[in-house]
């Protein structure tokens, strides 16, 4: 079919304009197609490391059960050396601090909790991890530094476990007036729900006379 006038301006402005931009188009295109593909990519290889980290965690948490010192720290290490940005590593770190308090190992829990503090990703196990550790602290006599780490600013959900710590601390330090004002504002934030949390702390600020 014979193109009349009109049609064939219209062509050959279409193939002006592909000869002006054809090769910018294809590289645009060519761009668009690459992001998709990386990005799919960056997604898969994501997923891939959460399941290997998922994996390390599970055999960590097994070990911590069953008292197994070096299984932990073998799969402890892989997690922060291969999988420091996951979740897993800052759990897994939590839950190995917590091992080597309960076999007396001070030095290590503390080193763990502040991995956690410094590396991890979620600022809520940041928050838990600084508790920790300033309960460590505590037990190591080392008051002073032990309440700098509660003055960090924290979500509110910790409100309560942060001030009955600073009243435990300010009970070592002799200073019970102090004490009782952090235990009561405890009390004051603790979750209703918090039965048990509600009863140790009022326990304790009992024996201050209240």
């Amino acid at each position: 079919m014979a193109y009349d006038l009109e049609e064939q301006e219209q062509l050959a402005t279409v193939k002006g304009w592909w000869a002006d931009n054809g090769t910018w188009l294809l590289s645009v295109l060519a761009a668009i197609s690459l992001a998709g593909a990386g990005w799919q990519g960056w997604r898969l290889w994501q997923a891939n490391q959460a399941q290997q980290a998922g994996a390390q965690y599970e055999m960590l948490v097994k070990a911590a059960q069953e008292g197994d010192a070096k299984a932990l720290r073998d799969a402890g290490g892989t997690l922060v050396e291969s999988f420091p940005r996951t979740l897993y590593a800052s759990m897994g770190a939590l839950v190995a601090a917590r091992f080597h308090v309960e076999h007396a190992d001070l030095k290590n829990a503390k080193a763990q909790l502040q991995w956690v503090v410094d590396r991890s990703p979620s600022d809520e196990l940041r928050d838990l991890a600084r508790l920790r550790l300033a309960a460590v602290l505590l037990d190591e006599k080392s008051h002073d530094e032990a309440l700098a780490l509660l003055e960090a600013k924290h979500a509110a959900a910790l409100d309560g476990p942060y001030a009955a710590l600073k009243g435990d601390i300010l009970v070592a330090k002799n200073k019970p007036a102090d004490a009782k004002t952090a235990y009561r504002l405890a009390l004051e934030k603790a979750d209703a729900r918090g039965g048990a949390f509600r009863n140790s702390v009022q326990l304790r600020l009992d024996a201050l006379g209240g």
